[in-house]
């Protein structure tokens, strides 16, 4: 595959960080973005944090104070190695013209070895200066570890004995034949298949094996499927907080579950949990391996693996919640008029709940979503998305105050006529803060209110177009004239404050939270 590659500027370098970020989960290589040094660094930390924590091969090249100016603190001047050491795989600075070729090299081989993450590059502003004979070297191969055939034996016979088995897909460094190797391996066992916290494209959620998400706001029957599974596989995901629903669906350090964890870093193996079976080997290569096993016997569970699907198709049709916007029917309506290639990003908030719950990603990176949780993703990696796939349709989906973070690069939308559809539900406050707010302190209520602009207006400004939307039956016709604009486009979507997650409102949890403490 060839992927559209020219520069973008941006309109500041969270953005652009963010950018970088979706480029390397669309692609597979390392996005890339040079930033000014010292304030363009801190900005650009956010895009850092969401690379390290997504495993996303990433490149950042700062600017850095000339070295003679070293350690004085001079104008804007920051150690990255101290700055950026936690969140990168590899910082350093290049003070010699001649080694640009060799630091590159190694940065690029870093980013996408093993758990594939970010670089950080310093360029001193007198060795940009400087001319340098320095030979070229060839670019960069990717490494990667295969698996063991211990280890497939080993899970070969965990599952064959097993009678609750679910497999759990997540991570970065998947392929398109990867996931179809992995959907091989899954239909020879019958397995049912979940996908981590926004990796639900790396199964088709209309197969009748696909049993949900495992993320935040997880579906409770699937959580207790987890929970008492005999056999977990789970190839790829780190096993985080959120994955776990905070540690909870596996126990640390050692698991009910027989667990098999598979994933591309040793480091992640044995970090938390003390797994059965762990194996180090990247997605393509453990993929490949996994679609050759085959059962002895017909598996026994088909059953449960029938019943998952049922359980995750009730929970995926769309709810009553408060206001005359219905955004659990309205992620429906959205799912039903895009095309299955469609890419649809998001950023961080409640609002982001409804679309993991109610949409469905039929193909591969058809989902772009910060794992770490960072407010104003879905913008920037729209325009990421865009400028990678021209051809496909790419949604934002955004909340007030998650689009307020980063909505100045619909200008640069605008300008590099990328044609993105930005979906900004609009409910006048940080949803989540004030979830939590009424859920520890009922009732009060502080720095969750927000004054909002007219995003309509706001988007034509930019000279985008801009609709909004206050009622259900309003959407399909705006999402048309949105999708046949010629232009970006954004639609408001005006929903009920009191619509706070899918499954319970703002008042409820006043309530509960009052009546505990009355009970107390």
């Amino acid at each position: 595959m060839r992927f559209t590659t020219f520069a973008i500027a941006c309109r500041h370098e969270s953005g652009a960080s963010n950018m970088a970020d979706a480029y390397g989960k669309l692609t597979g290589r390392p996005g890339i973005t040079l930033v000014t040094r010292g304030p363009g660094a801190t900005n650009a930390a956010i895009g850092i944090h969401t690379a390290c924590q997504d495993s996303t091969p990433l490149l950042l090249l700062v600017g850095q104070v000339p070295r003679k100016f070293a350690d004085r603190e001079a104008f804007q001047e920051i150690d990255y190695r101290r700055m950026f050491g936690q969140m990168a795989k590899w910082v350093a600075q290049i003070d010699d013209a001649r080694r640009i070729p060799e630091y590159v090299s190694r940065a690029f081989h870093t980013a996408t070895a093993g758990r594939q993450g970010p670089v950080v590059l310093a360029l001193p502003e007198d060795m940009l200066g400087e001319q340098a004979d320095a030979p070229a070297t060839p670019a960069y191969q990717r490494v990667t570890a295969a698996p063991a055939a211990d280890r497939l034996a080993r899970l070969t016979a965990l599952l064959s004995g097993a009678k609750r088995p679910i497999a759990i897909l997540g991570g970065s460094g998947w392929t398109e034949a990867a996931c179809a190797d992995v959907r091989k391996f899954a239909e020879a066992w019958q397995l049912p298949v979940a996908c981590a916290f926004r990796f639900q494209d790396l199964f088709d959620n209309e197969h009748p094996q696909y049993a949900g998400d495992v993320g935040i706001g997880i579906n409770p029957k699937l959580a207790r499927r987890i929970q008492e599974a005999d056999v977990a596989l789970v190839l790829g995901a780190r096993l985080g907080e959120i994955t776990t629903s905070g540690y909870s669906l596996f126990e640390a350090p050692v698991p009910r579950q027989a667990l098999v964890h598979a994933h591309a870093g040793a480091e992640e193996l044995g970090r938390v949990y003390a797994a059965d079976v762990l194996i180090q080997a990247a997605m393509p290569e453990l993929a490949v391996a996994l679609a050759q096993l085959r059962p002895r016997d017909t598996p026994s569970w088909a059953k449960e693996t029938a019943a998952a699907r049922t359980e995750y198709e009730a929970w995926n049709r769309p709810v009553p919640i408060p206001g005359s916007l219905q955004l659990p029917q309205l992620v429906h309506q959205l799912r039903e008029r895009l095309p299955a290639d469609a890419i649809v990003a998001n950023g961080a908030g409640n609002f982001s709940s409804f679309l993991h719950r109610f949409h469905r990603y039929r193909t591969f990176k058809s989902q772009l979503g910060a794992t770490s949780g960072a407010m104003g993703y879905g913008t920037p990696a729209a325009v990421a998305a865009k400028s990678v796939h021209p051809d496909r349709v790419v949604i934002a989906f955004c909340g007030d105050g998650d689009f307020l973070m980063t909505g100045q690069e619909l200008a640069t939308a605008v300008q590099n006529r990328l044609n993105i559809v930005l979906l900004v539900v609009n409910n006048g406050m940080y949803g989540t803060i004030r979830m939590h707010q009424e859920r520890h302190y009922p009732g009060r209520v502080h720095g969750t209110s927000l004054t909002n602009p007219d995003f309509a207006a706001f988007a034509r400004a930019f000279g985008a177009h801009g609709e909004t939307v206050e009622a259900t039956e309003q959407f399909p016709a705006a999402l048309d004239r949105a999708l046949s604009a010629g232009r970006p486009a954004l639609l408001e979507l005006r929903l009920d404050p009191e619509a706070i997650t899918p499954s319970t409102t703002l008042s409820a949890i006043r309530e509960d939270a009052l009546k505990k403490r009355r009970g107390a």
